[in-house]
């Protein structure tokens, strides 16, 4: 399985415009994916007030690729994050089983 951390950091200014858009668009389009095993949407915490976080767990590389292309290895952008987020940061890892 894969793991899939994805970072945001908000504009300054744009923590709240981004966490609606984060509740109500990114969350409901993540939830029930085919391919996702298990996600968790993480919000900012007073140490670092800009930066929400997803990770998600794939199935495998072809569940992650039917979902974003096989330029699956770049953050993509929804149309509705245009001028509200700073940076972007995607990482990949291999699930450790337990």
């Amino acid at each position: 399985m894969i793991v899939r951390l994805f970072r945001v950091v908000t504009e300054p200014g744009q923590r709240d415009t981004f966490e609606a858009f984060f509740r109500n668009t990114a969350v409901p389009l993540m939830q029930g994916t085919d391919g996702i095993e298990d996600i968790t949407f993480c919000l900012p915490r007073p140490e670092t007030p800009d930066e929400f976080a997803i990770v998600m767990v794939w199935r495998d590389l072809d569940a992650l690729k039917a979902f974003v292309g096989e330029d699956w290895q770049t953050p993509h952008i929804h149309p509705d994050e245009e001028g509200i987020v700073k940076d972007r940061f995607l990482h990949h890892y291999e699930l450790l089983p337990t």
